[in-house]
């Protein structure tokens, strides 16, 4: 992958260059949707993979709207919605629904880039009344596993008013299980035992939305609601060699949610309008997990016979948000705003070893947060090729919590940013941005949670959690070369005087992992992406994409002293992308590759690691008529094997030696997926 990059490297700098399709790198590039035609997309989602030069980014899960926001509107906005994900919307907008998709590069008039560099904006027609679509979808694996599902979604205009509603309902399986083996070796590094082992998952999904525009009062309204069940299953069972016997771990995770939003955009006059947030959403968390374990088996292993721990939550998410936008001139544009959170979580835990109860520190745990952001922006046209974004933000929040932790903070933090797009000619762009990020607090984090019993290892909250806190300095090179042929690169440095992560916290019924302040820290990131159409090298519409990031960190350990990459980070991530449409014979396939991965996490304790091989997936689609679609995929062919390794200490790791070293691998197999598409006008 790193050839193919500095390959195209070499072809973007050379002065053979044809001009981009659009004339040059502009601030806002309009891609029609017969852009698109060749490469048979069926929903936004597909268009919006396929735009040069554009990586798609669902957004961040996080409280408020400020933080959430992916990197794509609908109509100039982002939808009205927290629980209905960024590319579920996009997946549920057809093709036929698009009249264009605008490329927005450093900023424009009316569009809230929320510190990013570059936004996709879907353009709808207006021309269509109405549409339904039902898919039906159904997964096979080897190892004789299936699963399927449905999804129904329409959307119907009466006049200026668009009804969208759907109705998803299906099971998912989780390739990253399967089978395989559960070897330990001992502190000598010699190999106690290999048991075979059964790790199998899979998810249960039922999910209705329903969404609203309408003009209101010279304005438009934007409503949308939904609900959701997502429970999620694992059964791990592992078999040592005779006499030992059998364990069972059955962990269970269930995610419910109600959400109702609303959006309302109004003109002032003919300089200012004015946007309207709010959002109600409530939240509930199952998360039950039993362990059992024959004698012999414990005898062996040092697990216990049994273990059950439990946790309920109960979450409220209240959200109103308010910006004005004010064209003070033809280049210069003013935003500002305030936005108002509620917030609040119950958790209860328990947890019962051989049938005797342990109290965990932050077990039963009330948290509420009132928070308040006020912002402002100006976006500068300052020459036809360099726009300058300048934006203060301050963040203000008092957190309490109830119950086994007592305790009342409150917290502000000033965050300014500064985004400069310079476009020298017309093959280069060039984006610099310097911002001072404040991380978000994790709820999550104040309660106790459980990362498998089976491993011994229970995870205590910390409700006296300070967010972490950096300055972050990023600069990206677009190249455009054979006329939609795209390379970027980008440097992304982190600078954190604060970062949460793993510190251990003793309590009267032992020392338990839990998250912490750790101190200062450094990120580097390095990324390069490819978007390469391959008409000139005599592959007629196909494309070829990719992209590969390097990742340098450094954090002291507060165990050991010493210095350490950041829990939970990739070194590096690449993945590469063909697709050939064939509009001959109504048709398309492609293939897309993801590297292997490793990932790192230090427990005072302990170190875990999970490595995954290389996952490949070969697919093709059949279009016989406009409003019918087949899709076959080919999943994991190369029957990706996780490997996930804990390396146990008998104590604090800056103090003790090893006890010994668990290695989990498992492999699911291939899979086959069957999908078809039907529409109705």
């Amino acid at each position: 992958m790193t050839t193919a990059i500095a390959l195209a490297l070499a072809l973007a700098t050379t002065s053979l260059n044809d001009p981009p399709a659009a004339g040059g790198v502009a601030a806002v590039t309009p891609y029609p949707a017969g852009y698109f035609a060749a490469s048979q997309p069926i929903t936004a989602l597909d268009m919006v993979k396929l735009l040069p030069g554009f990586s798609f980014d669902p957004g961040a899960q996080a409280r408020g709207l400020a933080s959430s926001g992916g990197n794509v509107l609908i109509d100039g906005a982002r939808p009205a919605a927290k629980d209905d994900s960024l590319d579920q919307v996009l997946q549920r907008i057809p093709v036929s629904s698009i009249l264009r998709i605008d490329l927005i590069h450093g900023g424009a008039p009316g569009i809230d880039m929320q510190g990013r560099t570059i936004i996709a904006n879907i353009i709808r027609r207006k021309d269509v009344v109405g549409t339904l679509t039902v898919t039906a979808s159904g997964t096979h694996g080897l190892d004789a596993r299936r699963s399927g599902g449905v999804l129904i979604d329409g959307e119907r205009r009466f006049g200026d008013v668009r009804v969208e509603m759907s109705l998803e309902a299906g099971k998912h399986l989780d390739d990253s299980t399967g089978y395989g083996t559960w070897t330990r070796y001992g502190a000598n590094g010699r190999q106690e035992f290999t048991a075979t082992e059964s790790n199998l998952a899979a998810e249960d999904y039922y999910k209705a939305t329903a969404a609203l525009d309408a003009p209101l009062w010279g304005g438009k309204l934007s409503l949308n609601a939904s609900g959701l069940l997502d429970p999620y299953n694992q059964r791990t069972i592992d078999t040592l060699p005779p006499p030992s016997g059998s364990e069972i771990d059955h962990p269970k995770f269930e995610t419910d949610s109600l959400e109702f939003g609303l959006r309302y955009e109004h003109p002032i006059d003919g300089h200012i309008s004015s946007e309207t947030y709010l959002l109600q959403r409530l939240g509930r968390v199952l998360n039950p997990d039993y362990f059992q374990s024959t004698p012999a088996t414990a005898a062996l292993t040092g697990d216990d016979l049994s273990d059950v721990f439990n946790l309920v939550e109960h979450t409220r998410e209240s959200i109103l948000r308010e910006t004005l936008t004010w064209q003070l001139t033809k280049s210069i544009t003013l935003k500002g705003g305030l936005e108002g959170d509620d917030n609040l979580l119950t958790s209860i835990t328990s947890f019962l070893q051989s049938g005797v109860p342990v109290a965990l520190p932050a077990a039963n745990v009330t948290v509420s947060e009132l928070r308040g952001e006020g912002f402002l922006s100006a976006t500068w046209q300052a020459r036809p090729n360099l726009t300058v974004e300048a934006g203060f933000r301050e963040e203000a929040s008092r957190i309490t919590s109830s119950g086994d932790v007592i305790s009342a903070r409150d917290l502000v933090y000033p965050k300014p940013r500064l985004l400069v797009t310079w476009t020298p000619d017309k093959f280069d762009q060039v984006r610099v941005r310097v911002e001072r990020e404040i991380g978000q607090l994790d709820f999550n984090q104040f309660v106790a949670q459980t990362a498998g019993i089976n491993t011994g290892t229970v995870l205590v909250g910390n409700p006296n959690l300070s967010p972490s806190r950096d300055w972050a300095f990023e600069a990206d090179w677009d190249r455009h070369f054979w006329r939609d042929a795209v390379l970027t690169l980008s440097y992304q440095r982190q600078q954190y005087n604060q970062l949460v992560d793993r510190i251990g916290v003793n309590s009267p019924s032992g020392e338990y992992d839990s998250p912490g302040d750790i101190g200062a820290a450094t990120v580097n990131t390095e990324t390069a992406s490819l978007n390469l159409p391959t008409d000139k090298l005599g592959i007629h519409h196909g494309l070829v994409t990719g992209t590969v990031t390097i990742r340098q960190s450094s954090v002291i350990d507060p165990t050991t002293g010493a210095a350490r990459p950041v829990t939970g980070l990739h070194s590096a991530d690449w993945e590469a992308h063909f697709s050939q449409g064939l509009p001959g014979l109504k048709a398309s396939w492609g293939i897309d590759v993801f590297g292997p991965f490793v990932q790192t996490s230090y427990r005072f304790d302990e170190v875990d690691q999970v490595k995954g091989n290389a996952y490949l997936v070969l697919y093709g689609e059949y279009k016989p008529r406009p409003d019918l679609t087949v899709n076959v995929q080919f999943l994991n062919l190369l029957s990706r094997r996780v490997e996930q390794s804990r390396q146990y200490f008998l104590g604090p790791r800056n103090n003790s030696g090893v006890a010994f070293t668990d290695i989990h691998s498992d492999s699911v197999g291939p899979l086959f997926k069957v999908k078809i598409i039907k529409s109705f006008s």
